[in-house]
């Protein structure tokens, strides 16, 4: 009976290690929350030209690292510079006109003064100079808005980043507000870290993060968690397609969803990053 009970008693100590060191593990897993579904995102920029014309050059080339303000590419000039001599002669034609109104305002002054004229004459100098001086605003204007279209035909990279997709070559004809270029911007790389609802009591804005990157598992680096996604998209309509859309991975087991938390990135990554790498989160929890 001894060696039975002894058996016994062992079986009984392993069962209740064993559930212990679940529970141990479940209470770790709930307060200290981990995820490998997890990704690396970026805010990314659409080049788009303001004004119309064919490409006179794009000094880069697709997956380039750029600085800001550093020439991406540049729409022939040539319809603009005339619109800016067009509408700088334009402005020294109402400018004289004004001149010449402002003297004939003046002698209409004079001679009503010494009651040669009656007040309509004046009133009428009077209307034609306001008249001149409004058509000297709009050619000052027209100048204006002429000098920013030229302006608008170089397209500099408006932050530090890294070109991706360029297929565009010198010669096309692009619209205004049609996109060219698509910039990475190299500062503001995130995580998108998906974490169960079950595990987003311990998830706390300003808390520590662990990131390790799929294939460098030995080389974590820090990250701090920005903020948890206030809504995700719910396919039965009742919520709006802006949403994240959040996919379930087993379709017939109601399982908890899955809310982003946004991680910003802290340290040093062991090797650049890159919008869609694959990467695993850890919290320290509250």
């Amino acid at each position: 009976m001894k060696p039975t009970l002894s058996k016994y008693a062992v079986t009984s100590v392993v069962i209740v290690l064993a559930v212990i060191a679940s529970l141990a593990m479940y209470h770790r897993y709930v307060t200290r929350p981990w995820t490998r579904d997890a990704q690396i995102r970026a805010n990314i920029i659409g080049i788009a030209c303001r004004v119309a014309g064919p490409i006179l050059q794009i000094p880069v080339k697709d997956n380039q690292q750029v600085k800001k303000g550093d020439l991406l590419f540049e729409i022939d000039p040539a319809t603009y510079v005339a619109g800016v001599n067009t509408a700088t002669a334009r402005l020294q034609q109402t400018q004289a006109k004004a001149v010449q109104a402002k003297q004939e305002l003046d002698r209409q002054t004079l001679l009503y003064q010494t009651k040669v004229i009656d007040i309509r004459d004046l009133q009428n100098a009077q209307d034609t100079y306001v008249a001149a001086q409004a058509d000297v605003a709009a050619a000052s204007a027209a100048l204006d808005y002429a000098k920013l279209s030229l302006g608008y035909t170089k397209i500099f990279a408006p932050v530090d980043g890294y070109l991706t997709n360029v297929t565009t070559s010198p010669g096309e004809f692009v619209t205004g507000g049609q996109g060219i270029l698509t910039l990475v911007d190299s500062s503001s790389f995130w995580v998108a870290a998906y974490f169960k609802e079950t595990q987003l009591l311990h998830v706390a804005e300003g808390g520590p993060a662990k990131i390790r990157l799929m294939g460098h598992d030995s080389q974590p680096f820090d990250g701090v968690v920005e903020s948890v996604a206030w809504g995700i998209f719910v396919p039965d309509g009742s919520t709006v397609q802006m949403l994240p859309n959040v996919s379930q991975t087993i379709d017939w087991v109601r399982l908890p969803n899955r809310f982003p938390v946004r991680v910003r990135v802290t340290g040093t990554p062991p090797v650049p990053l890159r919008i869609g790498q694959t990467a695993s989160v850890s919290l320290s929890g509250n």
